[in-house]
């Protein structure tokens, strides 16, 4: 039997202000008290899983190609796409489409990971498509309640009325499949998920997509973010995820780090 390979595929970085990823990065003094924005630029990902049982399993999508149109103006100055990787063009430089997927899974419902879930409609992976059930409660029920359909970074066209996609709400952790583990990682959002994969040669990686953003973010202490949901769940993920690393001896990949993210093996480049 083949062995589990993982590939993650680079898909540009957005720009923001630090403050939304980790708290008072550069806080004002009596002697500076109105300090600059610190300006920054974060990478954005997916996480390919060919896997010998369940097949090419997609771990978060990216942003849409076409986020211009489909963002509100506000978020696309708050968190632009400025070098735009589209998703489609990464599987191509694997020999692959959305036909050649096998299951769909998003780790929340933000713009930068829910981007392209429309690529797969009629697909097998769309027909797949696992995201955790409090988070598609609470992404649909905020974009489906007011007359505007975009709230915070949920961009309703993302993800809902989209024919040939049907979702699988996650209940609980657990595997997938054998070496393939979803959990929970609430607290950035009601129901963030994580992707844990066992590998053979490479040991345990756990992705944390924005349960945690970075290293600033995991500490020790936790850092929370200025974009939260959850302040206390965030820092109960932290801690679970400590716990997962120390379980499994495991390599945590966290959701936009920009310091670790270039010392990656990025596709066609693997782990296994």
């Amino acid at each position: 039997m083949s062995q589990t390979k993982v590939y993650i595929l680079d898909l540009g970085v957005l720009e923001c202000d630090e403050v939304w990823l980790a708290s008072a990065p550069n806080p004002g003094t009596l002697t500076n008290p109105n300090p600059p924005a610190n300006w920054v630029t974060v990478p954005t990902y997916a996480v390919l899983v060919d896997h010998p049982e369940m097949g090419r399993v997609l771990f978060d999508c990216g942003c849409s190609p076409q986020w211009k149109s489909r963002w509100p103006e506000g978020l696309q100055g708050v968190f632009p796409w400025t070098r735009e990787v589209p998703l489609v063009e990464k599987l191509k430089e694997l020999n692959l489409t959305p036909n050649d997927i096998d299951a769909l899974i998003v780790s929340h419902l933000h713009m930068d990971h829910a981007g392209n879930i429309d690529l797969f409609k009629g697909t097998k992976a769309g027909q797949n498509v696992y995201v955790h059930k409090k988070e598609l409660e609470y992404a649909f029920y905020v974009t489906h309640i007011g007359p505007e359909p975009n709230v915070g970074a949920y961009v309703k066209a993302d993800f809902s009325d989209i024919p040939g996609i049907v979702y699988k709400p996650v209940l609980e952790d657990g595997e997938l499949a054998r070496g393939l583990e979803v959990v929970a990682l609430p607290g950035h959002t009601p129901g963030v998920m994580g992707m844990v994969v066992h590998l053979e040669k490479e040991g345990t990686l756990i992705f944390t997509s924005d349960g945690v953003y970075s290293s600033k973010n995991y500490g020790p202490p936790a850092n929370i973010p200025g974009l939260i949901y959850d302040s206390l769940g965030f820092v109960n993920t932290v801690e679970k995820v400590r716990k997962l690393q120390k379980k499994y001896n495991a390599k945590v990949i966290f959701g936009h780090d920009p310091e670790q993210f270039s010392a990656l093996k990025l596709a066609p480049e693997f782990y296994e």
